[in-house]
């Protein structure tokens, strides 16, 4: 929308000698605030950015040949000599979500940015219809669509394929997207905080501890089930060399089931899920609480194991069972006050604690690991924190839009947001190696600055300020992790790219960047 002409026609009548002579031409004039008069003039031809940050982030880019892999062998290409170049596009997109942006509309916000496309390598910003048409291409037919997919899963996975040289855990779990207008996949499904709303289900594929995606599939809203999930996972382990597969795989009560068990037994995979109550589980945790033997493992909780077969299980299989007093009525639902006013839709069985005379409240694991009671107990509490990915993710990053009305671009456009949330993800491993930050506070501190390019003799200078409290601290960190990046190159010259990257995730995940810590002021 263009809004400046009206702007001007308003401010001066027909024959009323203009200020303003041209674009890009405007002189200076005052300006009255409650500060006193200030005078102002535009440079709309100045070389700025608001993203300060992208420079040491590019760096860190170029020296990991995240990006310049992931251009190289992208399934994407143009036969016109108008058409944009495969990195502009890709570019584009990296920088919008970087930025907070969850609509395709929002990357028009970049295009005035003639700093930042530069350090990607990039010619320039393209517009928000280049992205969308380029998606595209990648699912224009059946034969593009695979190669999509597998070049996605590729670098998805070579992104944290170091990391699974030594034990590591995988987090399934499905998080509800809702959606408004018209979106291809849009079915009313299993949606608890909106009932009735349209939905799509992505299912997630994590790393645990790490906060770290390894794969998204994203379904209709009513397929959130485990038996739409299970294809996906086995697509998921196929691609994952044998001798790198997790320790063993987790999720809630949406997964104890009959499919999702024997796949990993048949493949010689261990499994921890939380078990539904259904009348077979009651009935044994009844008989449990009547006899001896409860060993206190963490906090209130106690524990027993024992064995449960359900008539839909081929197999009895060891179960860890958890009871504690009950509490009590710790908050009212609202929702199970007005149930009565739902609207029809998928109903699935909550993972809530079972309530026995309300004496004790029970929850049932369900595991194929030896390992003794306690520590089965504490790797489960430890899955709560895949769900601080979800609230992350769909609130600061673009998992909660991208839709397209081309359902495999919504799908495309989601494992895109979480390749580049890993790499930011990592980038700020840097600054705190201990602890994940998430991007509500990373943004802020560590992307938004102002930087002004200008060039001398052939030399382009690029000079940032961060408007951040800590700004002395950020320009510290930028200065070291710079001189950090240099030299880490120069010793790995001769390496390949997946060489030099397995030594740089390896190196922050061991904390070896302690100098470089940021410490806040």
């Amino acid at each position: 929308m263009n809004i400046v002409p009206s702007l001007v026609s308003a401010a001066h009548s027909q024959g009323e000698p203009s200020a303003i002579r041209g674009v890009g031409h405007i002189d200076t004039f005052p300006v009255t605030t409650a500060g006193g008069v200030f005078h102002v003039r535009f440079d709309p031809d100045m070389q700025v950015s608001a993203l300060g940050g992208m420079v040491p982030f590019a760096q860190f880019l170029q020296v990991s040949g995240l990006f310049d892999g992931l251009v190289a062998d992208a399934p994407l290409s143009y036969a016109s000599n108008h058409a944009p170049d495969v990195r502009d596009v890709l570019g584009t997109s990296l920088l919008s979500i970087l930025s907070g942006h969850y609509r395709f509309a929002h990357a028009a916000a970049l295009r005035g940015d003639t700093v930042t496309p530069s350090l990607l390598g990039m010619n320039r910003v393209v517009s928000e219809d280049s992205v969308r048409r380029g998606l595209k291409r990648l699912i224009e037919s059946p034969e593009k669509y695979a190669a999509t997919d597998a070049w996605l899963s590729r670098h998805l996975q070579s992104t944290l394929s170091p990391l699974m040289s030594t034990g590591w855990i995988m987090d399934i779990d499905v998080t509800v997207k809702p959606t408004f207008g018209y979106q291809p996949g849009s079915v009313v499904g299993y949606n608890p905080q909106k009932p009735g709303r349209p939905s799509h289900a992505l299912h997630t594929f994590m790393m645990a501890r790490t906060r770290l995606v390894l794969d998204v599939m994203v379904h209709p809203g009513n397929e959130s089930s485990s038996k739409s999930t299970l294809p996906d996972f086995q697509r998921v382990m196929s691609g994952i060399p044998r001798a790198l597969w997790p320790l063993f795989v987790r999720g809630d009560c949406g997964f104890g089931t009959e499919e999702m068990m024997a796949w990993p037994e048949a493949n010689g995979l261990h499994y921890l899920f939380k078990q539904r109550m259904t009348s077979r589980t009651r009935a044994m945790v009844n008989e449990l609480d009547l006899t001896s033997g409860w060993m206190k493992v963490v906090d209130t909780w106690e524990a027993k194991e024992s064995t449960l077969q359900l008539t839909t299980w081929s197999r009895a299989r060891r179960v860890v069972v958890l009871r504690r007093i009950s509490p009590g009525p710790r908050y009212l639902r609202a929702k199970d006050l007005a149930a009565a006013k739902r609207p029809k839709q998928m109903v699935i069985d909550t993972c809530e604690p079972y309530l026995v005379d309300d004496a004790y409240e029970y929850q049932v694991l369900v595991t194929s690991l030896t390992d003794n009671i306690p520590m089965i107990v504490q790797w489960y509490r430890d899955r709560a924190d895949s769900e601080n990915i979800f609230d992350e993710i769909k609130n600061h990053w673009g998992w909660g839009g991208f839709t397209s009305h081309t359902f495999a671009v919504t799908q495309v456009a989601a494992r895109i947001v979480a390749l580049i949330y890993n790499w930011w993800s990592i980038f700020c491993r840097i600054a705190d190696p201990d602890h994940h930050r998430e991007a509500i506070t990373t943004r802020p501190t560590l992307l938004h600055s102002i930087v002004r390019q200008t060039t001398s003799g052939g030399q382009r200078t690029l000079t940032i300020t961060s408007t951040n409290r800590d700004k002395n601290a950020i320009a510290t960190f930028f200065t070291k992790l710079s001189a950090w990046f240099t030299e880490f190159s120069t010793t790995a010259e001769q390496w390949t790219t997946p060489t030099r990257w397995t030594a740089l995730l390896k190196e922050l995940f061991a904390g070896k960047p302690d100098v470089l810590r940021m410490e806040s002021g």
